[in-house]
């Protein structure tokens, strides 16, 4: 975990290795303990039952057995049966405690008295390897070597006793007994030296898959929030993985449950060409680039810019992956085109400033200008100056209010009162024949005594805005374009502008009141946008839903608007809330 790869491009903190080492060491740690305990003490019971069943043997055959060495091997049995039976389940191991002293004390004092009471020749030497293994792998370095001093230290004064009993092979006994007992200790050091590195290895292979599916995770969840488009396709063209902005740029319906894994880029006409840029990628071994235009039926085409990477060993052909990094050229368009709006708008401001004080003088010259004049022609066309100074000036005063981001004054308070019928007729009226399409235009009103707190300026602007935007879309076929007003409950009114336009596509939708986002180059992309901010200036709410009218299927802007006569001391204008 300390080594890091040198073409990584993670900050060397972002995730807490030391932790992560920890704590996969400990679970990796208690697991293996729990695991070679259990082990060692099925290995204990197995000895226990090979011995019994020898002295029993060689109880019946007279070869030397005594019978109460048979009571010593039974409880050993018994013993060894309750250490399995009560095997501990997590780590206390490489310190000194009751448990280990027990075991330990059993298995030497057991294979000891047989050692040095058994006669017919029987060497129970080779037994003494299970304690010290037991405490060599286990426990703790000084303990694997107290183990195979006490084993050695027994076996010296077997060899010793038999050396004072004047046996003809003393000498040499004691000579083996040496040797026996100097590779215990080497057995002992080995063992606990190879079982520590062991562990170590275990613990670093845990703690790195840890660290491995937390990045797998993060990675996961990264690539799913992406707001391009992250396909990753194999050499037969199948989809392995693709997140949601993926999918929503390749199917006309949106994202898919399966996170894209059924996709099959033979499967459909549409993605014909990002198929043959997979093929070109992985005969070329390069990366590529290419725009690409996508037909998805349903009336939704798209425009993509593609990517393409190759996963994989350089040389190993076998496994490797295309990844596909897609973007929506048209939102990459509306990106830039924000970037220099936003900056023209903020220029915008600053000369909306700087004509604030000339058109105060104008409107003060017409004003004065108008007290000398008598002629009724001339007063006209001062009243004509005076209205459109005026117009100027409310113009320039939204530009500021939006360019400085602050939020406009509670206007429900200080707007007039409007009946919504009657001002929604006239507007309609007026535009109709200023852009000559009266025959394409009907106006349902259904609210004839509703008032609704709006600027009348605010109000055309408004309606006018929906209704270019119906009239640049819509058939053209007469009843094409309805404009509409009906009661919502006791509190709100809807004005409606209908028209029998296409469908509009996921992608358009998403942004449809995003200022400077339009599906036309040539459109500045602010007309939604105003309507939104005029709305919001008066508590009302604007949405968009697909929708038919009068059997015909259609576009349909809708904004809900406060009932000013449900506005009373009990529900004051703060009180409204969006629907």
């Amino acid at each position: 975990m300390k080594r890091r790869d040198a073409a990584s491009t993670f900050i060397p903190t972002w995730f807490h290795e030391s932790e992560m080492a920890q704590a996969g060491a400990a679970d990796a740690h208690a697991h293996s303990f729990a695991r070679l305990w259990r082990a060692f003490m099925q290995a204990r019971v197995l000895v226990a039952v090979v011995l019994l069943g020898l002295q029993l043997w060689a109880h019946t055959i007279n070869t030397g057995g005594q019978p109460w060495l048979i009571g010593v091997s039974v409880a050993y049995v018994v013993s060894t049966a309750a250490s399995l039976r009560w095997s501990p389940r997590s780590d206390s191991g490489r310190r000194i405690d009751l448990r280990w002293i027990w075991t330990l004390v059993i298995d030497i004092a057991v294979f000891g008295c047989l050692q040095f009471f058994q006669q017919g020749g029987f060497n129970y030497t080779p037994l003494f390897v299970l304690p010290l293994l037991l405490a060599s792998v286990l426990g703790s370095l000084m303990l694997s070597l107290a183990t195979a001093a006490a084993v050695t230290l027994f076996l010296l004064f077997d060899a010793g006793w038999s050396l004072l009993s004047a046996s003809n092979d003393s000498a040499a006994r004691l000579v083996q007994t040496g040797l026996t007992g100097t590779g215990f200790f080497l057995v002992a050091l080995l063992a606990n030296q190879l079982a520590l590195r062991l562990a170590r290895e275990e613990a670093l292979a845990q703690s790195s898959q840890i660290a491995a599916r937390t990045q797998a995770q993060v990675n996961e969840l990264v690539i799913e929030g992406l707001s391009e488009g992250v396909l990753v396709i194999d050499r037969q063209g199948r989809a392995r993985h693709a997140n949601p902005a993926a999918q929503a740029m390749l199917y006309a319906d949106g994202p898919r449950a399966d996170h894209g894994s059924a996709l099959d880029l033979a499967s459909h006409q549409a993605w014909q060409d990002m198929l043959q840029l997979v093929q070109r990628a992985f005969e070329s071994r390069v990366p590529l680039e290419e725009e690409l235009r996508l037909d998805l039926g349903q009336g939704v085409r798209r425009t993509l810019f593609a990517r393409t990477h190759l996963t994989g060993v350089h040389g190993d052909e076998t496994d490797n992956l295309c990844v596909v990094f897609m973007e929506d050229l048209r939102e990459m368009e509306a990106r830039v085109r924000t970037e220099k709006l936003a900056a023209m708008g903020r220029m915008s401001a600053a000369v909306a400033h700087e004509i604030r004080n000339p058109l105060a003088a104008i409107s003060q010259a017409n004003a004065l200008l108008e007290e000398e004049l008598s002629a009724p022609t001339q007063r006209r066309l001062t009243g004509m100056i005076g209205q459109n100074a005026q117009r100027l000036a409310r113009i320039v005063d939204d530009i500021l209010n939006v360019a400085r981001l602050e939020p406009t004054p509670a206007a429900l308070g200080n707007a007039p009162a409007l009946a919504l019928d009657v001002n929604v007729h006239a507007l309609a009226h007026d535009w109709a024949q200023q852009n000559q399409c009266a025959a394409m235009l009907e106006v349902r009103a259904h609210c004839p005594g509703a008032h609704v707190a709006f600027d009348p300026e605010h109000l055309r602007r408004l309606l006018v805005n929906l209704l270019d935007n119906a009239r640049r879309y819509a058939s053209g076929h007469a009843g094409s374009i309805c404009v509409s007003t009906q009661p919502l409950g006791l509190y709100r009114v809807r004005l409606s502008v209908w028209s029998d336009s296409a469908p509009l596509d996921a992608g358009v939708r998403r942004h449809l009141f995003e200022p400077f986002f339009s599906s036309e180059s040539r459109s500045s992309g602010l007309g939604l946008y105003i309507c939104r901010q005029l709305c919001e200036r008066y508590g009302a709410h604007i949405g968009y839903q697909r929708g038919p009218l009068d059997q015909r299927e259609g576009n349909e802007f809708m904004v809900d608007i406060p009932r000013l006569n449900s506005l009373s001391p009990a529900f004051p204008a703060s009180a409204i809330a969006h629907p």
